[in-house]
């Protein structure tokens, strides 16, 4: 062919493209981001929402008002020892079940904390929902109020002890949660995993004993941290984090894999624009234990429906969603006031539509595949004279493989109302014990004795001095 150089030209250029295209996908594929939490869980909604960022925990006027979920179980939630608070909208598809140690406070308050962002949903929402039975152990009150605030208690099975201000029976009370459940599973294993390997991670995790250093890459705006190990020092002492390298405005992503995984630390408040776009996603865990001295922040995860999450720290400062079961409660013999306080999470994560359960519903049965008239191919019957071959039927003992087939079971199907006004006061009978809050983002604080220096230069650079002699260690 004549004119080869200006045809080679053309398809070495068609071939760059095509070349800098799949480039662009295989970036995406691997780094891609644009999506939310599943449903729209994570920003707050209604039309009160508070100018961002919230405020740091703190007991005073209300700083908004949100509707979105700020904690989610697709189990059973569980109150015990001296556990305070559940701030904002908490929907439970299992039951929820209040029975506090002796000698503490008797309350426990859901949608609005004493103590918190003070973002509670709007006046006569549904501040708790439980799929299943609400047990409140005698002498103890669950209290959706606080002042001029109050909300429902809804449940679909029945109810046992004392709930204020209002309890609503409603059979399918968590029937437009249940979604939820499927969804978030699928969206922590995509989060973590990418056709069965471990997603790209774009920077390094390293845990030095007295802290763990997350050192982003400094440029991609979805930072991803692949995490093999608890976050905690020699023998499981606390410790603090250090974060590195992290674009403003990034997402930062950290995926802790692996069957049991334990946070342990005294860290306080991280900046509202890196605690507001953190997510800490357990994709494979039965067992989650979130515990130290500090003010965790950011969002947390947990996409194993048969786990088992303990928290006992005093304040968790994110969205909590978890497919398994949760326990809030305190350290036998330790401090109260453990609380869950409601902040957004308004990060980017990775695309998981092609993940998600949506269940392709059976495929379209493809078409019989033409089914090529039957060809009798009458195969000549020559029947080959029997020649009898002894039948030895061999008959195959029947194995019954019985297919074992498990059922489940719900709670009951009978409530009641428990109507009244006791309403709760800041740190007092309705708000729970006041935890350690922690003290507002700025260039340094002193959380429970441990300074901690935020520097933002070109990104969000946290550092945390050693721990003083005279923090307890938590067992």
């Amino acid at each position: 062919m004549r004119n080869t150089p200006g045809i080679r030209k053309r398809a070495a250029t068609a071939s760059a493209v095509v070349v800098g295209a799949a480039v662009v996908v295989g970036a995406m594929a691997t780094f891609g981001f644009a999506d939310p939490l599943p449903d729209g869980l994570g920003p707050c909604k209604g039309s009160n929402c508070p100018v961002v960022p919230y405020p740091d925990p703190n007991n005073g006027s209300l700083a908004g008002r949100d509707n979105n979920i700020n904690v989610f179980v697709g189990g059973d939630f569980l109150v015990r020892q001296a556990a305070a608070e559940a701030e904002g909208k908490v929907v439970v598809l299992g039951k929820f079940d209040q029975h506090k140690a002796t000698g503490v406070s008797q309350v426990y308050n859901v949608g609005v904390a004493g103590v918190g962002s003070r973002v509670p949903p709007d006046n006569g929402t549904d501040f708790l929902t439980a799929g299943q039975d609400v047990v409140v152990a005698a002498g103890q009150r669950l209290l959706a109020e606080e002042g001029s605030v109050s909300g429902v208690v809804r449940h679909g099975g029945t109810l046992t002890g004392t709930v204020r201000p209002r309890a609503v029976h409603d059979p399918d009370a968590a029937a437009p949660y249940a979604r939820l459940k499927p969804n978030l599973a699928a969206a922590s294993h995509c989060y973590a995993y990418v056709d069965g390997k471990p997603r790209h991670a774009t920077g390094t995790a390293r845990n030095n004993g007295n802290e763990t250093l997350f050192t982003g890459d400094g440029t991609s705006h979805l930072q991803v941290f692949n995490v093999d190990f608890d976050l905690a020092g020699p023998g499981g002492r606390a410790q603090g984090f250090l974060f590195t390298g992290i674009p403003a405005g990034a997402t930062v992503l950290v995926n802790l894999t692996g069957d049991v995984r334990e946070i342990n630390t005294y860290m306080g408040m991280l900046p509202a624009g890196l605690r507001d776009r953190l997510l800490w996603n357990f994709p494979d865990a039965e067992t989650v234990r979130l515990r130290g001295s500090g003010q965790f922040s950011g969002s947390v995860l947990v996409g194993n429906g048969d786990s088992m999450t303990t928290v006992t720290l005093p304040g968790v400062n994110g969205r909590f969603f978890t497919v398994g079961s949760l326990v809030h409660t305190s350290v036998v013999g330790g401090g109260g006031g453990q609380e869950f306080h409601a902040y957004p999470f308004n990060g980017d994560l990775p695309s998981c539509r092609g993940e998600e359960p949506t269940p392709s519903p059976t495929p379209p049965t493809p078409e019989p595949p033409t089914p090529e008239p039957p060809t009798p191919t009458p195969e000549p019957p020559t029947p080959e004279p029997p020649t009898p071959e002894p039948p030895t039927p061999t008959p195959e003992p029947p194995t019954p493989s019985p297919t074992d087939s498990e059922g489940t079971s719900t709670g009951g199907a009978s409530g009641g109302n428990d109507g009244g006004s006791d309403s709760g006061g800041n740190g007092t009978d309705g708000g729970g014990e006041l935890p350690d809050t922690g003290t507002p983002s700025g260039t340094t604080m002193l959380i429970g004795g441990i300074a901690v220096t935020l520097v933002a230069a070109g990104g969000v650079t946290l550092a945390v001095t050693r721990k003083p002699k005279g923090l307890r260690r938590m067992r």
